[in-house]
């Protein structure tokens, strides 16, 4: 049985276990062990490199659930691991009447497998849980952690965003994700954070509230999406929504058309990576709301 004071012996255990390839990362000549390096998991999980050698040495032996969630998903460990190290920091595992926030291996696998396409992986409630590099280069690497990673937040309380949407596809977004958030909460009537979500949609949103009193349902559909990139400038890419049956997860896919001039531009956008954007004069090309 796992006890309090595991946790730094498995996160070792399962860091060198690991091998970089299926972290999508190089593993590269001169390495001393075949895993991640703990600055390799740092980044993966976004947490610092300090904290990662505290868990390590036993010296930060009470991480949050959301830290707990974040190294199991970097670690790719599967569901029943995932628990033993919640159980190790000494939280409860979650529970399914919370929405659920595992990404399974072979997920993770998958995006670190496709880098011809952003993907992000998102929770039932919309809150993105992983994403590839060519996500994070496309749109800009999501937050750490906190209420910004939710999409439906994001949406509908006016964060800045790089996608530029015609007011049509405003309008099916829209109620398709309102439709997939109302489906969530029958799912998961006890998630307190899910309810907190809801309710500070409806009173810092009239259009969410609109939607949310209309009660109607709605799907996502492939839909031609332009981004505009700081630096490369726009970009037109096929947007697809699949869903993960079984595990209550959205991924979210941007590919190009190949031999076109947007797919020359996604190249050039990836190759230039998240931190390779330089801002354009937001008076010539505005961040608009999604």
């Amino acid at each position: 049985m796992t006890e309090r004071g595991d946790f730094a012996t498995l996160l070792r255990a399962w860091r060198d276990r690991l091998h970089p390839a299926a972290a999508g990362l190089p593993a590269g000549a001169g390495r001393r062990a075949t895993g991640l390096r703990r600055e390799e998991l740092a980044a993966l999980a976004g947490v610092s490199v300090d904290y990662v050698v505290r868990l390590e040495q036993g010296r930060a032996d009470r991480p949050s659930a959301q830290v707990v969630a974040a190294i199991a998903r970097a670690l790719q460990v599967s569901e029943g691991e995932r628990d033993q190290l919640y159980v190790a920091a000494g939280l409860a595992a979650p529970l399914p009447t919370v929405v659920p926030t595992f990404v399974p291996p072979s997920v993770q696998r998958l995006i670190t497998r496709m880098p011809d396409a952003a993907i992000a992986v998102c929770s039932a409630d919309w809150t993105i849980l992983t994403t590839n590099a060519a996500w994070d280069a496309l749109h800009g690497a999501p937050p750490a952690s906190g209420p910004e990673r939710n999409v439906v937040r994001r949406h509908f309380l006016g964060s800045p965003t790089r996608l530029l949407r015609e007011e049509g596809e405003t309008e099916r977004f829209e109620q398709a994700i309102t439709s997939d958030l109302r489906t969530t909460t029958v799912r998961y009537p006890q998630d307190r954070q899910l309810q907190a979500l809801i309710d500070e949609l409806v009173a810092g949103s009239p259009r969410f509230a609109e939607l949310w009193a209309q009660v109607g349902a709605a799907r996502h559909r492939t839909e031609r999406k332009t981004i505009l990139h700081p630096t490369v400038g726009p970009v037109l890419l096929d947007c697809d929504v699949l869903n993960v049956s079984g595990e209550d997860l959205h991924i979210v896919t941007n590919t190009a058309e190949p031999g076109t001039e947007d797919a020359s531009r996604f190249d050039l956008i990836r190759a230039l990576g998240a931190t390779g954007a330089a801002p354009l004069d937001p008076a010539d090309s505005p961040l608009l709301p999604s």
